[in-house]
């Protein structure tokens, strides 16, 4: 749908004035023409109507006539996935279950996991970060659920002698930078986070809230791998257990409902433990996953298209023959 309409270049209050003011030279000129005419002034009609309509013109350039269009765009919104996964030394313990009472590691849950999340998302892009001591970008944005797969397939877990206690936080600022990259790129995409983890923080400082993270996603699911009754953290070295200073003793490793549930509260998600009954594949964040695939929308927009170059062009004319009148007169007076 189209339209006429006026919109002032240089605002309503400017274009305005230079309007009224405008019409009011153009309404001088004609009674100054009329009352000279008595008189016997030399001024033509025709210039009376040329000077005239030049004051008119620039009254209508000053409102700024439009062509209001109404147009409709098809916007395509994609689905980005992003997943994190834990890789602290932890994520060694074999007391963890997915989907059958066979006891695995909870790194090998984790793959597991990924490899559902994957499936739940086709036509998506997909970014993964592995966190532990550090945190990485393994996997930039991409389409090819291939890449995702693999990544998946290489994670182990790191060296658990040589670790100084694990923190959660040290993925929020790659995190974060990830997201923001993300939603700046694609602005009208849906991001959704998946983190998995066993939510042990063996380090000493208060956590970070993850709550900044909130700005740039859309939906976040937290899957705890492992159990509440723990196991023994294996060492690099084959065979053997990480040794806990304190007793001495090989340390035990309990996965932390409360953590992963905070993390999911903090990043306004789901919490999602992951046991012989409950996994990924059968749970309400795989429903939910369908409202986050691709989709097609349609929006209005109204498009305002200045139209000054035919006023422009008439004024230049209207100029012209005025400069040529007074060059002609000019001439016969001398």
């Amino acid at each position: 749908m189209n339209g006429v309409s006026f919109v002032p270049a240089l605002g309503w209050i400017a274009g305005s004035v230079i309007a009224v003011l405008m019409v009011a030279f153009a309404v001088v000129g004609i009674v100054l023409h009329v009352r000279r005419g008595a008189d016997g002034s030399d001024e033509t009609l025709g210039s009376c109507i040329r000077r005239t309509a030049i004051c008119l013109v620039v009254a209508l350039m000053a409102l700024t006539p439009s062509v209001v269009t109404k147009t409709t765009s098809r916007v395509t919104s994609a689905t980005d996935v992003v997943i994190v996964s834990d890789i602290t030394g932890s994520m060694g313990v074999e007391d963890a279950h997915y989907g059958s009472e066979q006891q695995i590691s909870r790194l090998d849950a984790a793959k597991l996991a990924i490899t559902d999340i994957v499936n739940a998302y086709p036509n998506s892009s997909f970014a993964a970060l592995s966190t532990g001591a550090s945190a990485a970008v393994d996997v930039p944005l991409t389409p090819d659920t291939g890449a995702v797969r693999n990544w998946a397939d290489s994670l182990h877990t790191e060296n658990s002698s040589n670790s100084a206690g694990s923190s959660l936080d040290v993925v929020i600022d790659p995190l974060l930078r990830t997201l923001k990259s993300i939603r700046d790129a694609h602005p009208d995409d849906r991001i959704v986070l998946y983190m998995v983890t066993d939510g042990e923080q063996t380090v000493s400082n208060t956590r970070r809230t993850f709550s900044s993270l909130r700005h740039y996603i859309n939906d976040a699911c937290v899957i705890g791998v492992g159990s509440t009754t723990g196991g023994k953290v294996p060492s690099s070295t084959a065979g053997q257990w990480v040794i806990d200073p304190s007793t001495g003793q090989p340390g035990v490793s309990i996965m932390d409902e409360g953590q992963i549930k905070a993390l999911a509260d903090e990043l306004g998600g789901t919490a999602l433990i992951t046991s012989s009954t409950s996994t990924v594949a059968n749970a309400q964040i795989t429903k939910q996953a369908q409202q986050w695939r691709e989709s097609d929308t349609q929006k209005e927009r109204t498009r305002v298209n200045p139209v000054v170059w035919p006023l422009a062009i008439l004024l230049v004319v209207l100029l012209a023959w005025e400069a040529g009148a007074w060059v002609a007169m000019s001439r016969r007076l001398l």
